[in-house]
């Protein structure tokens, strides 16, 4: 299957500095979590080389350092990785960075270091401690609560300006105030919200079906409009996408022409392209890098210490990913009212529930798109 004449542009680049992760949530998709390996400069070297000569970069590319704890490496190693991409970055790219961190290692260096270095700051936190510590657990199964308040509160002390990505589980969909007042209270004005899904070696404890997608639906409802009476919780991701797609898609009766379709960075080659600590490289959905299938060679297209960027589209894996979801992008797109909403669906949700690529509708996608669609254009009462 070919792409097309042009190149392949990347604009998320997902590094995995190590899968280790110094806390254990019951709801991690990561299956080497426990493991301490390292990335190699020659494996950064050889990324960053072949990405930026094979001229796959956006001319603005972000680059995440994720996929484990990245604060468990200390700042020499990202000093050095910095100083490596720099080298080979052509000068019309620019280049942003983010952590995304369970804040508990934080300290006044990393954040000189982030500042110094502009780096965007994800924290994660599932709101207050009676709710957060239902999942979000030490590896001797203690709380973490108060570790990472302390680093969220050592982040506004020092001025960096950081945004908040919460795990819903059963209990915070039913607890919108609760999760509302810690925010407020700590100062936290950016939330993004992931529900706890099924993907990778996860099943969700959540029962899907109807009832959990209303009360989502009616958990985004009842938080936002906390946020519009009290103001501290300035932008909700989720309905400020659901907000960008109103504008945008012709399934809301506003925005751009049928023609330009939906917008879906998960389900179109190399938007996305991870590597993990050994330099395999995936594309398409992030999560999918790590776990195991032998159709699609566990989801490896190739390797930097191994392959040049050119021969990935060629690759039999990669051509077998991209022939089924596209498959299953078609399906989306015949079968489902709420296509222009997301544009064919989320592959690793796809994979993990349904047990297929080819094919369409996922209890991520009720949860995640039907139902902010179902509240942008009926509020919270819609049935």
């Amino acid at each position: 299957m070919k792409l097309g004449r042009s190149k392949p542009r990347v604009h998320l680049l997902i590094v995995q500095p190590t899968p280790f992760c110094n806390i254990n949530c019951s709801y991690c998709y990561l299956a080497g979590r426990s493991n301490r390996a390292t990335i190699g400069d020659q494996t950064l070297e050889n990324l960053f080389a072949k990405l930026f000569r094979a001229g796959w970069a956006d001319r603005r590319l972000d680059v995440a350092w994720h996929a484990g704890e990245p604060t468990v490496l200390p700042i020499e190693f990202y000093r050095r990785a910095f100083a490596i991409l720099d080298r080979y970055r052509p000068r019309d790219v620019e280049v942003t960075h983010g952590f995304q961190t369970n804040a508990i290692l934080l300290n006044s260096a990393w954040c000189d270091f982030f500042r110094a270095n502009r780096v965007s700051v994800g924290v994660s936190i599932d709101g207050p401690e009676r709710i957060n510590d239902l999942h979000r657990v030490d590896r001797a199964g203690r709380g973490t609560f108060a570790k990472v308040v302390a680093g969220i509160r050592l982040l506004r002390a020092e001025g960096v300006r950081f945004h908040v990505i919460t795990v819903l589980s059963s209990e915070s969909l039913r607890s919108a105030k609760e999760l509302y007042a810690f925010y407020a209270e700590e100062g936290i004005e950016h939330v993004g919200f992931n529900v706890e899904e099924t993907e990778g070696e996860h099943v969700s404890s959540m029962r899907a079906g109807p009832p959990a997608w209303t009360i989502y639906r009616d958990f985004l409802a009842e938080f936002a409009s906390l946020a519009a009476r009290d103001g501290r919780v300035k932008t909700i991701r989720e309905i400020d996408h659901g907000v960008r797609v109103a504008y945008r898609n012709p399934f809301f009766g506003v925005g751009a022409s049928r023609d330009l379709g939906p917008h879906n960075v998960l389900v179109e080659p190399f938007n996305i392209l991870s590597m993990d600590c050994e330099g395999n490289l995936a594309t398409f959905s992030p999560e999918l890098l790590g776990h195991k299938n032998a159709r699609y060679n566990d989801f490896v297209i190739g390797n930097v210490n191994a392959d040049a960027f050119e021969q990935l589209p060629q690759g039999a894996a990669f051509q077998r990913m991209h022939a089924d979801i596209q498959a299953g992008v078609a399906l989306c797109r015949e079968q489902c009212g709420y296509f222009d909403m997301c544009g064919g669906g989320e592959p690793a949700n796809k994979i993990a529930e349904n047990g297929t690529f080819v094919s369409s509708a996922t209890n991520f996608c009720h949860m995640t798109r039907m139902a902010v669609a179902d509240l942008m254009l009926n509020g919270p009462h819609a049935s």
